[in-house]
């Protein structure tokens, strides 16, 4: 009697220890898998060392934070790469559900607008070198954006100085990148503002890695929280010199760590993510309402974890005898010129460019934007040549136009009620000149006689009369309708050309 009883509550903890097992928890839920790369041991220029240490701060909290961590360091362009691509294959294979993540520290360059990673084994000789043996960052967001994924975050503490005396022409900083132009479920963080330069730091760590490996560490904080939390504690530690950036098309909720409460005393606002998402459509009337009567310091760190054009400008207007007003219009200003940069370079037209330098002539982008100009010029002047056949309303279409919106073909002039469609034809060669022939006099028919001599002397005989009469009325009714036939003709041969 006692096997049976022994039997069924063996029975019973296995079931329950399998039913443990199978209850999901967000971190089972989804798998995480981070890249982090840290490039110090530049070849050609000083290094720096503070990227090591930010790779080694990073891969640590990430691994604590229940991600799979690849380290890679010191990588050239080809280790770069294969890098990525490896990453990328552990991302497709662990499917859908899974959060990857990437951090890179080090070198960054902005190139006609294109941004790009800096391989250790960088010499570039002139900028158009960097496109040759750099890193596109697109390339990276690419990769990883066509992929199923839960979500992709990218943590970029590359915006430092441009080390390189040869690229004399190249802007500061990264240029900005709207992750909402590509796949959703992105999320991409600058270390500092587009256009502008982040600092090395006098610590281990950068101060924007410094910042992330303290914040990130706060449980139950939903991912954008996190990086305005990262944005005020830099500003803070720089002095307003460096104020970090991000854009989202987040998808999905996501947090580092879980839990119920958040340490350091901050407390956690409900919503927070969504707030994150509607705070950039606040006009600056409404920012000046909710600024008015607060303290500068309390007004400011609000502005500051907004990032807006909006705050910014509200801030200014209200607070114009304040120490931080000079620092957040210089702030501002360069904002503003980089969302005008990214509108040329997304547009990427001659009145694109001639807008940007109408307004930002001497910017440090200006001598881009006038190689870019003469590059659209090159192109627009190329298409006449090579559609030199082509009728006039197309060559009215290719005149400068609304830069955003696309000529429309004209309507083919060939109605389908009344004509057959005509195909176009899929080689280059100029279709054949129709020649429409008048249709041969009708001959009459073998018992019909049709004298051609004139008649002979004398007052014709009535019966011949009439078939005179017959017969030539018969010639002139045939005759008119070849005429007719030679009409729709040569109107088919013209709509076809014109087609």
């Amino acid at each position: 009697m006692r096997r049976p009883i022994l039997s069924h509550l063996f029975l019973a903890s296995s079931l329950l220890a399998l039913t443990q097992l199978m209850t999901p928890t967000q971190a089972a839920a989804e798998a995480r898998l981070a890249l982090v790369i840290g490039q110090s041991s530049y070849r050609t220029v000083p290094e720096l060392p503070n990227a090591a240490n930010d790779a080694k701060g990073m891969t640590e909290l990430l691994g604590n934070a229940g991600f799979t961590v690849t380290t890679a360091a010191n990588l050239g362009q080809n280790e770069m790469r294969t890098a990525i691509s490896d990453f990328a294959g552990k991302v497709s294979a662990s499917g859908a559900d899974t959060v990857a993540l990437v951090f890179y520290a080090g070198h960054g360059l902005q190139i006609d607008g294109e941004n790009y990673l800096v391989p250790v084994d960088l010499d570039p000789k002139r900028e158009a070198d960097i496109p040759l043996q750099g890193v596109r960052l697109n390339d990276l967001l690419n990769t990883l954006g066509a992929l199923p994924t839960r979500a992709r975050i990218f943590m970029l503490d590359a915006c430092r100085n441009n080390p390189f005396p040869a690229l004399s022409g190249a802007g500061h900083g990264l240029a900005m990148v709207d992750t909402k132009a590509g796949a959703p479920g992105s999320f991409i963080s600058y270390s500092t503002s587009p256009g502008a330069e982040a600092e090395d730091g006098s610590g281990i760590d950068s101060p924007y890695t410094t910042a992330a490996l303290t914040v990130a560490k706060q449980p139950n904080l939903p991912i954008e929280e996190v990086f305005k939390r990262i944005r005020v504690a830099v500003a803070q530690s720089t002095d307003g010199r460096q104020i970090p950036w991000e854009s989202s098309s987040l998808t999905t909720d996501f947090k580092f760590f879980g839990g119920e409460s958040s340490s350091g005393g901050q407390p956690v606002l409900p919503g927070a993510s969504s707030m994150a998402l509607a705070s950039g459509t606040r006009s600056v009337a409404d920012w000046r309402k909710d600024l008015q009567g607060k303290d500068a310091k309390v007004a400011y760190e609000l502005v500051i974890t907004d990032d807006t054009v909006e705050a910014y400008q509200a801030y200014i207007e209200l607070y114009t005898q304040d120490t931080r007003t000079p620092r957040l219009r210089t702030v501002l200003e360069r904002r503003r010129q980089m969302l005008a940069w990214e509108r040329a370079t997304a547009i990427n037209t001659r009145a694109s460019f001639e807008a940007y330098l109408n307004n930002w002539d001497n910017s440090d982008l200006a001598a881009t934007a006038r190689r870019l100009l003469l590059r659209v010029q090159n192109r627009n002047y190329a298409l006449p040549v090579a559609a030199a056949a082509i009728p006039a309303p197309v060559a009215v279409a290719l005149a400068p136009t609304c830069p955003c919106s696309t000529p429309t073909p004209p309507a083919s002039p060939v109605n389908p009620a009344v004509a057959p469609v005509i195909k176009k034809r899929v080689d280059d060669t100029p279709p054949k000149r129709k020649v429409v022939e008048t249709p041969p006099k009708r001959r009459p028919p073998p018992d019909e006689v049709v004298y051609e001599r004139a008649p002979p002397p004398g007052p014709p005989p009535e019966a011949i009369g009439v078939g005179i009469g017959i017969g030539l009325g018969m010639g002139m009714g045939m005759g008119g309708r070849g005429g007719g036939y030679g009409g729709p003709g040569r109107g088919d041969y013209n709509g076809r050309g014109r087609y």
